[in-house]
C-alpha cells in the first residue's frame, strides 16, 4: 500500500491499514520521504510515523536538524518489516533516487 501525502510534520497521520474485505490488517512499518527547507530529501524509515516526523519537526534527528521545517511528501507502508528495509535501502541508491525523482515525488 502507497500513500502520497503532502502535509507538514506536524499533521497527524493514520493511514497504515489495509481494508481487506471487513477485515483491518495493520501495516505497521513506514517508508517516508521528507523535502527539507534547503530543497534536499531525507528518506527514512520507522515503525511509528506519527512519532518520528515529531521528533523531525522537533529537531532531534541530526540529519533535518538545520533543515528544518520538513513536510512529508511520501509514505509506503509495508507488513514486513524486511521489505520496508530493502525499499529504504533502494531509495538510497543511484537508481532508487533516480525511482523517487521521477514517480514518487
Amino acid at each position: 500500500m502507497v500513500v502520497t501525502q503532502h502535509n507538514t510534520c506536524t499533521d497527524e497521520i493514520n493511514l497504515n491499514f489495509l481494508f481487506c474485505g471487513m477485515t483491518m490488517i495493520p501495516l505497521p512499518y513506514a517508508i517516508y520521504i521528507l523535502k527539507c527547507s534547503n530543497g534536499k530529501y531525507y528518506t527514512g524509515f520507522t515503525a511509528n510515523l506519527s512519532q518520528r516526523l515529531k521528533a523531525h519537526q522537533r529537531g532531534e534527528v541530526s540529519f533535518t536538524r538545520n533543515k528544518l521545517p520538513v513536510e512529508l511528501v511520501h509514505v509506503a507502508f509495508f507488513l514486513e518489516k524486511q521489505k520496508a528495509y530493502d525499499f529504504e535501502r533502494y531509495l538510497k541508491s543511484g537508481s532508487g533516487i533516480a525511482f523517487r525523482n521521477k514517480r514518487l515525488i
